[in-house]
């Protein structure tokens, strides 16, 4: 075995590995629905940040995350991305307690053609006729829930279009994603902490005083926060953009599956409708990845 196949073989079990730990994250912040979205989503920040500067520390990154808060457009594109990202997870915590697990199933479905458009509006980059009509699929199944979903439509177009932007921000954002993610909670941590004291000189005190399972769980946080993002990194650096593009939707069908099998969710036609035109957009665009893929594999074998 070459030691680019052990590589490859490394980035896929990474890859696996963070996206089944992102899919399951409905089942930990469902067992904190006690726990107000805000002081949660603090806690998360609170507890990350550490983790991150130990990881930072163990890669020697310092010179790259001083470098980053030294240069006003970077530090500043930072600060606008720590933003979306607070407000993705404030929303993502909020739709779970709410039994909104299938809208966010379907907002991180929706998330990478929304990706390709933003790129295409934005960045100035070409859809050829297989992507439009992806593109064009995934807006009919969406616009199907105005008429029978309008709650699933809002909380799954408020997850898909901040992690979008956010993933937009990072792109234009020359830093790596460890000493990124350090910043960002670096600047959310003192909010972050502010929200964590209100909330413990109020009567019902802090949830970090409700039980050591509720401790423990706020406190792994950091870890479900940090880690899944390393992983994240590792496989991104070893695999090609194809292969995780195909990985990345193993997180919202582990999220569907929860909505539907364990939290008994509701999956009417509409709904149902939606999905499988969603489904279908994301078969399109895949197809449309793979014969790419191969025309610039003979290509450049020169067949």
């Amino acid at each position: 075995m070459t030691d680019q196949t052990k590589r490859g073989n490394f980035g896929i079990v990474a890859a696996i590995l963070a996206y089944l730990m992102w899919g399951f994250l409905p089942l930990y912040f469902h067992a904190m629905t006690a726990v107000p979205a805000i002081e949660l989503v603090a806690c998360r920040i609170c507890f990350t940040l550490p983790l991150c500067l130990v990881i930072v520390s163990a890669r020697r990154q310092w010179p790259e995350l001083v470098a980053a808060v030294r240069t006003p457009a970077i530090f500043l594109r930072l600060c606008a991305s720590a933003a979306l990202i607070a407000s993705n997870w404030l929303i993502f915590v909020i739709a779970v307690n709410n039994g909104h697990v299938l809208a966010s199933s379907l907002g991180y479905y929706i998330n990478p053609l929304l990706n390709v458009l933003l790129g295409t509006l934005v960045l100035g980059e070409r859809l050829n006729r297989t992507q439009w009509l992806a593109v064009g699929i995934a807006a009919v199944g969406i616009a199907l829930l105005l008429y029978g979903a309008v709650d699933m439509l809002g909380v799954a177009l408020a997850l898909a279009v901040s992690f979008a932007l956010y993933g937009l921000v990072r792109k234009l954002t020359p830093v790596g994603s460890v000493p990124g993610l350090t910043i960002e909670t670096a600047v959310l941590f003192i909010p972050a902490l502010g929200a964590v004291t209100w909330f413990a000189l109020q009567p019902a005190g802090s949830s970090l005083t409700h039980g050591t399972g509720t401790a423990l769980l706020l406190a792994s946080s950091g870890v479900l926060t940090a880690v899944p993002l390393l992983l994240f990194a590792v496989a991104a650096r070893t695999l090609d953009l194809s292969v995780l593009g195909f990985v990345q939707f193993l997180a919202p069908t582990i999220s569907f599956l929860l909505g539907t099998l364990v939290f008994g969710e509701p999956l009417d036609t509409v709904r149902l409708a939606c999905f499988l035109l969603i489904w279908l957009a994301i078969g399109v665009f895949s197809a449309d990845i793979l014969r790419r893929r191969r025309l610039e594999s003979r290509s450049s074998r020169g067949d």
